[in-house]
């Protein structure tokens, strides 16, 4: 049995209910962290030292760490799905993991949390006007690279994908500008199709 600690609103956690959507894995999902607790017990930072989720059990492998767990599932159950046989094909995919985390997240974490998690007369607008700038310009890179490929690693949904779609999902559903990205729209749009993407990642922010 495949069991998932994490709260179901969290980003990280997300990505790893949608990647096993996408492999038709059955996942038990534990309710912790935010208003569900849990993190500190000394049962839990047995599994997960950092005290943070998701973490994942499979059938007493434990792992934790969102892109680590995805890249795990795929390449144990994905039977060549989510996973390109191709090694450059893997390695763009990887790196569009890394970029999501490393570039654009840097700038969505902020307006998430200025907009989404705290009150209006608390927000650093200016911060987070800044921000949005940023990541639409970041966005741009993305829609160029999409120009002429349906998918990010190329003709198929792979895990590179995973992680950028649940940042643009959070990047569309927040009430802000947002800059005119045909070629990033139809990746999305498509996105919004998949059944694990509508049940896990499509949900009210908060």
């Amino acid at each position: 049995m495949i069991r998932l600690w994490g709260r179901a609103n969290s980003i990280n956690v997300q990505k790893v209910l949608w990647c096993a959507a996408e492999l038709d894995l059955s996942v038990e999902r534990i309710d912790a962290g935010g208003p569900h607790g849990g993190l500190d017990t000394p049962e839990f930072r047995a599994l997960n030292p950092n005290a943070k989720v998701p973490c994942l059990d499979d059938g007493g492998f434990v792992l934790w760490e969102s892109h680590a767990i995805i890249r795990y599932l795929a390449r144990r159950y994905g039977n060549g799905r989510l996973t390109p046989a191709d090694v450059e094909a893997q390695a763009i995919a990887d790196q569009w993991i890394d970029w999501t985390v490393n570039e654009a997240w840097a700038d969505l974490r902020p307006i998430f949390w200025g907009l989404v998690r705290t009150a209006q007369a608390d927000r650093d607008n200016t911060a987070i006007e800044a921000h949005q700038r940023l990541l639409g310009r970041k966005l741009a890179i993305v829609d160029r690279w999409l120009a002429d490929r349906p998918f990010i690693a190329g003709e198929t949904l792979t895990i590179g994908d995973i992680p950028l779609g649940c940042l643009v999902y959070r990047w569309y559903a927040i009430d802000m500008p947002h800059r005119d990205l045909s070629n990033l729209r139809r990746w999305y749009d498509g996105l919004t199709t998949r059944e694990g993407f509508q049940r896990f990642v499509m949900l009210p922010l908060s």
